[in-house]
């Protein structure tokens, strides 16, 4: 069945869990495939797909379609693969400093603020309610996916998206004042590709 945009907005602002069914149906699999050229993963593509699914629920009433939901699912999941991939990059790089005995490797872009983006985001974590803590420590720093969060918790993997849906949105409240920062991070990571 076809929506128009307004329709969908509509409905997800009324909460109608049938016509977000509908949606998440037509367009998952095929979503998940595009989320998987990208991340070349596929659980880490799967697990991207839903996040923006469970995005879009939390912001329903928010929900705005500019031009078709199909674009907009796309685009959405482009993005957040976009994301995920710079993320990794960082934590590879990391990673990499740890492996050569704490010794920082010298990235002068990244160590402009290092030392103070890293303690805001331990104070940005302090912030969180304690199991939302442990879900996106779980996810973001083991890299865990949320099946194996879920397993390990004993909750369900519902309850570990909406934690992460919580601790994702106070986290970027926390730390958006250094967005330009990560943004200009994330170009130069790109750049040494």
């Amino acid at each position: 069945m076809e929506y128009t945009n307004r329709e969908i907005e509509t409905a997800f602002s009324n909460g109608d869990q049938k016509v977000y069914e509908v949606i998440f149906r037509a367009y998952y699999k095929a979503l998940c495939h595009y989320s998987n050229g990208i991340v070349n993963d596929p659980d880490d593509a799967e697990e991207l797909v839903q996040q923006v699914f469970v995005a879009i629920w939390e912001k329903r009433s928010e929900f705005r379609i500019e031009v078709s939901i199909k674009s907009y699912l796309y685009r959405a999941v482009h993005n957040r693969c976009l994301n995920f991939i710079a993320q990794s990059k960082v934590r590879t790089m990391y990673a990499n400093e740890k492996m050569n005995d704490g010794v920082p490797v010298e990235h002068p872009v990244a160590n402009l603020r290092q030392k103070e983006l890293q303690e805001r985001i331990r104070l940005a974590l302090l912030k969180l309610p304690e199991q939302c803590r442990i879900v996106f420590k779980l996810s973001r720093f083991e890299e865990l996916k949320y099946a194996e969060i879920a397993s390990h918790l004993g909750i369900s993997i519902k309850t570990v998206e909406n934690q992460m849906g919580k601790a994702l949105r106070i986290m970027r409240e926390e730390l958006k004042e250094y967005l330009p920062f990560i943004i200009v991070l994330i170009d130069f990571l790109l750049k040494q590709k």
